[in-house]
């Protein structure tokens, strides 16, 4: 599972992006920071050797095709791309759909869907250019497909993690005679700073206890990044339009919640 010599761009730098970006770099590759908040650049760029970073809102178009544009001169090329960037649309008021107004709809699937979107897009033109292949990993959500009604009725955000799927099935399709692979990590609860709320929230806490056993609790970001790393791989060179779900057994066990 090694990625010796791999030119990768992570979009995002804190959870599971901050952790790809060590594990990756580990494994031999150069790796490309894009994500909106400087600071968590700066930081992640002194714990990890990185091959360069940009600061871009990734849902504003104009902004994403530079970053992007940036981020493949940093590399020199484009081998892969981790699409992690996104997060919780509660803020904006994603929640049951009967309660979601449409500025909580669009300002959730800007932040899950069109920020994968264009960065992936713009990656994948540099990719089909290169004419060399090359892998594209989204990280959706167990929401997808195992939802919960009672903690989670967050409905934008699913259709957004939904969305991601069918666009990663869409693409391998598509790409595969490009030697373009496209797969999806689909993670259960893990601990990040997306999910301090919900991990010091007692109910939450306890339901993720028994709902991934596995991990007696939330999943480490590392074990997001470690499937990443495969699926990015040349281990995985077989695999395309694939859901891995890192869930700690989240879609096997029964509880309540």
């Amino acid at each position: 599972m090694r990625l010796d010599g791999k030119k990768i761009i992570i979009t995002g730098a804190t959870g599971i992006a901050r952790s790809a970006a060590g594990l990756f770099t580990g494994f031999g590759a150069d790796v490309y920071v894009i994500s909106l908040v400087a600071d968590e650049c700066v930081a992640l760029a002194e714990e990890v050797d990185l091959a360069g970073w940009s600061v871009a809102d990734l849902s504003d178009e104009q902004q994403a095709v530079s970053a992007t544009a940036e981020a493949t001169a940093g590399l020199g090329q484009v081998d892969g791309i981790f699409a992690v960037a996104g997060g919780s649309g509660r803020r904006f008021g994603d929640g049951p759909l009967d309660q979601v107004s449409l500025d909580a709809w669009r300002a959730t699937l800007d932040l899950n869907l069109t920020t994968s979107f264009l960065p992936v897009r713009e990656a994948l033109r540099v990719m089909l250019g290169q004419g060399s292949g090359g892998s594209v990993v989204f990280v959706s959500s167990v929401l997808a497909r195992y939802p919960v009604a009672g903690l989670f009725a967050t409905h934008a955000y699913a259709a957004a993690k939904g969305a991601q799927v069918s666009l990663a099935r869409s693409m391998a399709a598509r790409y595969a005679g490009d030697g373009i692979r496209v797969n999806v990590v689909a993670p259960g609860l893990v601990r990040t700073p997306m999910s301090e709320r919900a991990a010091n929230d007692p109910a939450t806490a306890e339901f993720a206890r028994s709902k991934q056993p596995l991990a007696g609790g939330f999943l480490e970001p590392e074990d997001v990044a470690s499937a990443a790393a495969f699926l990015l791989s040349d281990a995985a060179r077989g695999l395309t339009g694939q859901v891995i779900e890192v869930d700690g057994g989240w879609g096997v066990t029964e509880t309540g919640g």
